[in-house]
């Protein structure tokens, strides 16, 4: 039986969208059944259209439906994207998360598979406290964090996080690709193999 693969993201600018999509792209050509999902926008929407950038975005994800608790529940494996904001996930990330606590306490969220990846402005800006912080949280789910390691040649082609593909703003690059796909691909292998 094939996997069922959420990928949930949240992206100001577009990185971790294109991120979300390989994800999606590498996990389906894994044959997992995905769905596509971004996080709500909370902030003002003053503030969004006051950024040429970040307006043109939300424009560009108008088609993407926003991730529900019904797409967690329906999922057996997560990948999850989302920027760095001082070291930790965007406060939007959080927001749905902070939602989960009917879920988690129904015990809805146990034994989901989880990995993760993000961006930030720089190459020190927090990646692996964001990603850790994230695993932190699904380990109160009971959730099973697959980290892509060290286990392909690509991850440290791609930097050498170990905790989940990490990009610079705006520098999502074929390789970068290529270690979103691994770890897509090793989600759906584990998924499976917890299902069997």
């Amino acid at each position: 039986m094939s996997a069922k693969i959420l990928v949930a993201y949240y992206s100001t600018y577009g990185t971790n969208h294109q991120m979300a999509q390989e994800a999606a792209r590498a996990a389906e050509a894994a044959g997992a059944e995905v769905r596509l999902r971004k996080i709500a926008e909370t902030a003002p929407k003053e503030v969004v259209e006051g950024q040429d950038a970040w307006k043109a975005q939300v424009e560009r994800a108008a088609d993407i439906e926003e991730v529900s608790h019904d797409d967690m529940l329906w999922a057996d494996g997560y990948f999850f994207s989302s920027p760095t904001r001082y070291g930790s996930v965007t406060s939007q990330m959080r927001a749905f998360i902070d939602t989960l606590g009917p879920l988690w306490m129904e015990g809805k969220l146990v034994d989901k598979t989880v990995t993760a990846t993000t961006s930030a402005q720089n190459a020190h800006g927090g990646q692996e406290t964001t990603l850790m912080g994230l695993y932190t949280t699904v380990m109160h789910w009971g959730a099973i964090v697959v980290a892509p390691g060290y286990t392909d040649p690509v991850l440290f082609e791609a930097g050498g996080n170990p905790y989940g593909y990490s990009a610079q703003a705006g520098a999502l690059d074929e390789t970068g690709k290529k270690a979103i796909a691994h770890q897509a691909k090793r989600l759906v292998e584990k998924t499976e193999a917890l299902k069997a």
